[in-house]
């Protein structure tokens, strides 16, 4: 799972870098099934995407701070390798939930 992949990957970071870059990586990581769960919550399509946009945003975010990571030397490309994997899965995953939601909606 993307979530505990992170955790266990920024486990590994320099200490100095617990309130930076590993808790930016792993707020983003949480915050992706979060508000899917939350707009899945919602009373209708439109916030559901919208919430599905949010999770989408930090999916984007992560994979940045994955760049970062690589370039400060945190991780390793074989560390990012299978998290790299399941974020672009779940980057696929959200956007076809997006559309699929749409195009029923339109119909």
């Amino acid at each position: 799972m993307l979530v505990t992949d992170i955790y266990s990957l920024t486990a590994s970071f320099p200490k100095e870098e617990t309130y930076g870059l590993s808790n930016q990586m792993r707020r983003a990581a949480v915050s992706i099934p979060s508000n899917i769960a939350g707009g899945a919550a919602r009373r209708g399509d439109k916030e559901f995407i919208q919430f599905l946009h949010i999770s989408l945003g930090s999916c984007m975010e992560l994979e940045t701070q994955l760049i970062i990571s690589k370039n400060l030397t945190f991780a390793t490309q074989d560390d990012l390798t299978k998290i790299e994997s399941e974020l672009n899965t779940i980057s696929k995953m959200l956007n076809g939930l997006i559309n699929s939601i749409k195009r029923k909606n339109s119909n």
